[in-house]
């Protein structure tokens, strides 16, 4: 009977000893994997730097295009109706020199009329 109490308790030693060894290899620390090349963190951050700087210089290039397309409308705008103000004052001349002549020929044709009754005769 001794013999098996003792069998019984090295079992429990061995046990308790395969436990202990199994929980301290488990957090023993995993070795690491190193990268065949080191990563290069400042030269990724310039990458995108640079990546986000250009498409600035791209907005603001697409902004400055857009506002000189308005100011180029606007201009042509403003020349367009300085034209329909010029085109409408010649018209607005003509018609008055039109009027102008029409009451002209008017008043000598009433002048002819008013010597034909007195007795004169045209081109004397």
């Amino acid at each position: 009977m001794n013999y098996s109490k003792q069998t019984k308790f090295t079992d429990r030693l061995n046990t308790a000893a395969e436990a202990k060894a199994a929980l301290i290899a488990k957090l023993k620390p995993k070795p690491t994997v190193t990268a065949a090349e080191p990563i290069d963190r400042e030269a990724e951050r310039e990458a995108k730097r640079e990546e986000l700087r250009l498409s600035r210089l791209a907005e603001k290039e697409k902004q400055r295009q857009a506002r000189a397309e308005r100011e180029e409308a606007a201009r042509l705008a403003a020349a367009a109706s300085e034209q329909a103000v010029l085109e409408a004052k010649r018209a607005e001349r003509k018609e008055r020199k039109s009027n102008e002549k029409m009451d002209a020929q008017a008043r000598r044709a009433q002048r002819l009329s008013a010597y034909q009754g007195r007795g004169f005769s045209e081109g004397v």
